[in-house]
């Protein structure tokens, strides 16, 4: 089968088919026009254009970038709580936002042109998907601050979709509903599918109406991904989003990208950077750098995310024009140095999950309790009956031989790891001095 004969229907073939060089014109046009709105409201963003030379948008073109300013989160943190607002207070109607770390939370405000461009991008990624104005999507999302409930929402809404509003947790009732109202979409974490398809295979209930399943806010391999699969007996794929941009629907695989998400790159323009935040070929890993070239409530000019990815152009032969990223391959601060040895949780969980004796319960703790001899250990539950030693010591090789550094790895009893009932999974624990240790682990 060709590309072209796997070919899934757009949502909206002028944006997501354009050509590159009109596409990039819009997005000299969308800069331009940001930075102007960006000086005319003042503040942090302001100053540091001007700082760098940049009067008015003519001043910066898309191959200036790399010489303009970023925004991190605790520029938000620091600014707290409107964070950068651009616009006056009477057009905000409504805010966002996460947790953050250390009690300091993100806060995001959104004008009505916000929100018609959430709807947008979201609708394009269930579409993408392979939803249409007959699908009912069963989105488990949590609803709320968080952007995930409320993102899907909007963008199935104006799809044309049935949207079941059920958020996060209550799994009996979740499943309940699936039986009843045949669902063939279904949005929540990968976490989250793990425990329902868990919970479903107990009720011996089969989700025989599910299609496909749209699974972000959180790094997942493509491990997990056979798990939920085989589980659900769905299609699954990814999205990405963070409040601080739009929500979800940044980017999103669909069912002919080839395992990548398209970027919705005509409202987000994305850079991929080293840790000197210099620019990275495609497929080389970098953080994901975006611009939000059309948001008016709290539009961001090169926001650092913290989040590292690869890039690459569209799939060849493709209608859909639109740059890809890769899944998530973690974070910048989730990043562990081991004794010299730079790991990502996403690649211990790639060795954890093509085990078929591991369940997809797993927790990895960074142990700096004694400061010269850091440890990496991690935590596993069996599918079924097996020996625990042979497994935690072929798990230890396996993941030596991928990482380049020994792991303690220990085989606990089944529903020793914390489950996640509503949202996203903890998956890495730090250790240091004076903390207790969990039980089992050590």
């Amino acid at each position: 089968m060709t590309v072209l004969d796997s070919v899934v229907p757009m949502v909206d073939a002028n944006a997501e088919g354009m050509t590159a060089d009109r596409r990039r014109e819009l997005q000299r046009q969308r800069l331009g026009d940001l930075i102007d709105r960006l000086l005319a409201a003042g503040g942090i963003q302001a100053q540091r254009l001007r700082d760098c030379g940049v009067r008015r948008g003519d001043d910066a073109d898309l191959d200036d970038l790399a010489r303009l300013p970023t925004v991190r989160k605790r520029d938000l943190w620091e600014h707290y709580p409107h964070g950068l607002r651009a616009v006056d207070a009477e057009e905000i109607v409504c805010v966002h936002g996460s947790s953050g770390t250390g009690g300091r939370p993100t806060l995001v405000p959104y004008t009505a042109a916000d929100l018609d461009i959430w709807a947008q991008v979201m609708a394009r990624a269930l579409g993408g998907a392979g939803a249409t104005r007959r699908s009912v999507v069963h989105n488990a999302y949590g609803y709320g601050l968080f952007t995930g409930g409320v993102g899907v929402h909007h963008g199935a809404i104006r799809l044309g979709a049935t949207v079941v509003p059920v958020s996060g947790g209550m799994t009996d009732r979740q499943i309940r509903l699936i039986q009843d109202l045949r669902p063939d979409v279904l949005t929540c974490t990968p976490s989250y599918a793990i425990h329902l398809g868990e919970a479903m295979v107990a009720a011996g209930v089969e989700p025989t109406s599910l299609k496909v399943g749209v699974h972000g806010a959180e790094p997942w391999s493509y491990e997990m991904r056979d798990q939920i699969e085989r589980l659900l007996g769905i299609r699954a794929l990814d999205i990405y989003g963070l409040s601080e941009i739009i929500g979800p629907g940044v980017a999103a695989e669909s069912l002919d990208s080839e395992g990548m998400l398209n970027v919705a790159e005509d409202h987000f323009f994305v850079e991929c950077v080293d840790g000197d935040g210099n620019p990275v070929p495609d497929g080389t890993p970098g953080e994901l750098v975006f611009t939000t070239l059309t948001k008016t409530g709290m539009p961001l000019l090169r926001y650092r995310t913290g989040d590292v990815a690869t890039l690459a152009e569209p799939v060849k032969g493709s209608p859909r024009t639109l740059r890809r990223m890769s899944k998530l391959l973690g974070r910048t601060d989730d990043m562990l140095v081991v004794r010299g040895v730079n790991v990502f949780p996403t690649e211990v969980e790639a060795v954890l999950l093509a085990d078929a004796r591991v369940s997809p319960h797993y927790l990895i703790i960074d142990d700096r309790r004694q400061a010269a001899r850091p440890e990496l250990r991690v935590a596993v539950e069996p599918m079924g009956p097996t020996s625990d030693e042979t497994l935690a010591a072929e798990l230890g090789a396996a993941l030596r031989e991928r990482l380049g550094i020994g792991c303690d790895v220990r085989v606990l009893q089944p529903g020793s790891v914390p489950r996640t009932e509503t949202g996203k999974a903890r998956r890495l624990v730090r250790w240091t001095e004076g903390d207790a240790p969990l039980p089992g682990i050590g």
